[in-house]
């Protein structure tokens, strides 16, 4: 069995430069597995590593689609596992490091079947939601499946379409989500989840967010708008905004105070799912590298 090393954790708490600095000291390359790193162009907004950052230690699965491009757990797990085969045959570690908890499960337990895609039934929650409205299609989820619900954003149209696909397919999909805790383990994974104080992790994310109006952002929104007739209705957070400003629809203040919440409220998300997961190994900062190589160096 393959073994990786997986860095998870909420957004801002130094995922990435901690995965960074154990690649380097353990002759390792990274794999991308967080969802927003995947798109093209966006950058800025997803806080992806600097063409610098890349050249230091070799990264996989950032840049893969274009934003608006089906993306799912499954062509994740695939793209991921051929990455892992590519870095093991020469002799790396896998480093496998980001939020997005479903990529994190399926790519350690695998993707449980689920009800296939219905283009009709999506055509037809697509123009209620643009009818009534997406908090609608979000209340009736909740009415079915309320654990289901909670796990999703009421404005998060692709995850709400697809969870009421799968519960007109005759299952549960807080059911399905759960499954994915109870399959064989794919990988001799060590997983080590960051875990900063509440205070500390907010002032991160609010300064991250801070540099991300600062740094190009907008600009980036100005791109996405100069190469697409419709923009995409999934980005990743703050792009959203971040087109809204440049349309003039919203301040930039605003904009900003909103991405802000947005961003903790994700990571309040995301140590709920990793605190769901098994063997994880929680860390408290500092985050000293050199103590933590070695210690994966004793457990081999």
């Amino acid at each position: 069995m393959v073994r990786i090393l997986v860095i998870a954790g909420p957004t801002a708490s130094g995922k990435s430069a901690l995965a960074a600095a154990l690649a380097r000291r353990l002759r390792g390359e990274i794999v991308n597995a967080d969802s927003q790193q995947l798109y093209r162009g966006l950058d800025v907004g997803t806080a992806k590593p600097t063409a610098a950052e890349r050249a230091e230690v070799r990264h996989h699965l950032l840049d893969v689609v274009e934003p608006g491009e089906p993306m799912d757990a499954a062509r994740f797990v695939a793209l991921a596992d051929a990455a892992i085969g590519e870095v093991a045959a020469r002799g790396s570690l896998p480093v496998v490091v980001g939020g997005t908890g479903l990529y994190v499960r399926a790519l350690l337990h695998g993707v449980v079947a689920a009800p296939g895609r219905d283009p009709a039934l999506r055509a037809r929650l697509e123009e209620e939601a643009a009818r009534l409205g997406r908090p609608a299609l979000h209340a009736r989820l909740a009415a079915i499946d309320p654990d289901a619900a909670a796990r999703i954003r009421p404005n998060d149209l692709v995850r709400i379409v697809r969870a009421l696909e799968i519960a007109a397919g005759g299952v549960r999909p807080s059911e399905l989500f759960a499954a994915h805790r109870f399959q064989e383990d794919r990988y001799a994974a060590r997983l080590l989840a960051l875990d900063p104080p509440r205070v500390e992790l907010h002032r991160r994310i609010d300064a991250r967010a801070r540099a991300m109006f600062a740094g190009g952002i907008l600009e980036e929104a100005r791109a996405l708008l100069a190469r697409r007739d419709v923009v995409p209705d999934r980005l990743p957070i703050g792009y959203a905004e971040a087109v809204a400003v440049v349309r003039g629809e919203l301040d930039v203040n605003e904009a900003l105070r909103r991405v802000q919440v947005a961003h903790r409220r994700y990571a309040r998300r995301q140590v709920i799912w990793l605190r769901r997961e098994s063997g994880v190994e929680w860390i408290a900062p500092p985050f000293d590298a050199e103590v933590l190589a070695r210690r994966v160096i004793a457990a081999r």
